[in-house]
């Protein structure tokens, strides 16, 4: 071999193997961009909670999970059956109803709803059959807070679509971070049946041969209770607990949910010696220990928000600077049973700070704040005119700073700059944001929101 041979074998490696690195590199470069965030991967975890199933606790308690978006349960008795909870479509509980009449055909003598939520209300006539006689119980107050009795239902009823992803495309449903992602649709709601039992505070009555006792615990609604049968054991906590870190703010818009009352109804519940735990979503718990170390941290936590933001306010904090200051202490953040599948804790702390003093946050600087149009004009001006504001949303989506782009682009958006551009940039924001998130609603939010603002795009064209 020559050395002008030897020079061009050479040259073809080194081209070569460049050339292998290249496609590894841009291999490698393509699984990283198409690699799922540590948060999403602990969504999809979280479905596991959901699997259908009757779940037997003990020799009289029968747990429906997966079948709804909710919990519903049968207590055996002695001369009949009492059913706690009664999920939302009819044609989910007929399925359900079927599945208790295979483990005891007894008669229905009540039917108990926690709240009332529709996901918990209405299914209950699938249960009852023809039996006239069922006593329906709930507490005073019961429904009275809920979207439909409020001025603003639209708006609300548009937000709650997107809180739980109810227009997405199936392939972009993991699940609701307390239930499946796609629910039941046949006849929602159509199975609802009053209550004709109502009681303030306490109320403790016989049914089937058992014992109940029945506890107002305001929380998730002021309409909440929790069933204690002292003879099984067994605690029913509706909306109360489930293994998330709890609502305390619903982004599709709701009521103050009273979070120091929270706090306690579960401090409450964690004196009882309960042995099997029933929340209103997820899988029950089984195990005394268990039980109360999960009641335990779940008060701790909510409790701990709560005086927190009640401290950053008396110092004088803004709101954002409250939001900043907030966080669940080190022995808390990793429990499995308060990591942010449905709720998130500045949420709550936002829902405190706004229910004690309102939208006025302190600073002087807030009292009159300028238009959104008038504050986008003057960010725009000082950033140097529209494409420079415009580069910068396009150089945050490149480099990750999701949250920055995204408030660019409502700055924007008030003007007349590229448009169809601007909520192109915006979608794809969205959609990254969603990529990112751990808590379902607000991952539903961002992509309901940009599947809108798409079809939007469609209409215009």
């Amino acid at each position: 071999m020559n050395r002008f041979q030897s020079i061009k074998l050479f040259t073809v490696f080194v081209i070569g193997f460049t050339f292998l690195q290249a496609c590894q590199n841009t291999t490698e470069t393509s699984n990283f961009k198409e690699q799922e965030h540590p948060n999403i991967t602990k969504l999809k975890g979280q479905s596991a909670e959901f699997t259908p199933e009757i779940i037997q606790l003990n020799e009289s308690v029968y747990v429906a999970v997966g079948y709804d978006g909710s919990n519903a349960s049968m207590v055996v008795g002695e001369d009949g059956v009492v059913i706690i909870d009664a999920l939302r479509a009819l044609g989910a509980a007929e399925k359900v109803a079927e599945e208790f009449q295979k483990i005891s055909s007894k008669p229905v003598k009540a039917i108990i709803y926690t709240h009332g939520h529709e996901d918990h209300t209405g299914g209950a006539s699938a249960f009852v059959g023809y039996n006239k006689n069922v006593k329906v119980i709930a507490r005073e107050g019961f429904k009275e807070e809920l979207q439909e009795h409020s001025p603003v239902e639209p708006i609300l009823k548009r937000r709650n679509g997107r809180q739980f992803g109810r227009d997405l495309p199936a392939e972009d449903v993991i699940n609701r971070g307390v239930g499946p992602g796609n629910t039941s649709a046949d006849r929602v709601g159509e199975g609802y049946i009053e209550p004709n039992i109502l009681f303030k505070d306490v109320k403790t009555l016989r049914l089937a041969g058992i014992d109940f006792e029945l506890h107002a615990a305001n929380g998730e609604t002021n309409d909440e209770l929790f069933v204690w049968i002292p003879s099984l054991k067994t605690l029913f906590t509706g909306d109360n607990y489930y293994k998330s870190f709890p609502n305390l703010y619903a982004i599709r818009g709701s009521q103050y949910r009273d979070v120091k009352a929270w706090g306690e109804s579960i401090q409450k519940m964690s004196t009882y010696p309960v042995e099997f735990l029933v929340p209103g979503h997820t899988r029950p718990l089984t195990g005394q220990a268990l039980v109360h170390r999960n009641l335990k941290n779940y008060s701790t936590a909510i409790l701990s928000v709560y005086q927190q933001t009640i401290d950053a306010m008396n110092k004088g904090y803004t709101l954002q600077q409250t939001v900043d200051e907030v966080k669940l202490a080190d022995s808390l953040i990793n429990q499995p049973n308060l990591q942010e599948f449905y709720g998130s804790v500045p949420w709550g702390v936002r829902s405190v700070f706004l229910h004690y003093v309102g939208w006025f946050d302190g600073n002087p600087t807030n009292l009159s704040p300028l238009s959104s149009i008038q504050e986008s004009k003057h960010m725009i001006a000082l950033a140097g005119g529209e494409a420079k504001i415009y580069e910068q949303m396009k150089t945050a989506l490149d480099k990750g700073d999701y949250q920055w782009g995204l408030q660019l682009s409502d700055y924007l958006l008030q003007s007349d700059f590229e448009k169809q551009k601007v909520i192109e940039t915006k979608i794809k924001l969205l959609r990254a944001l969603a990529a990112q998130q751990i808590n379902a609603p607000a991952r539903n939010y961002y992509l309901s929101y940009a599947y809108e603002l798409e079809n939007k795009q469609k209409e215009e064209l």
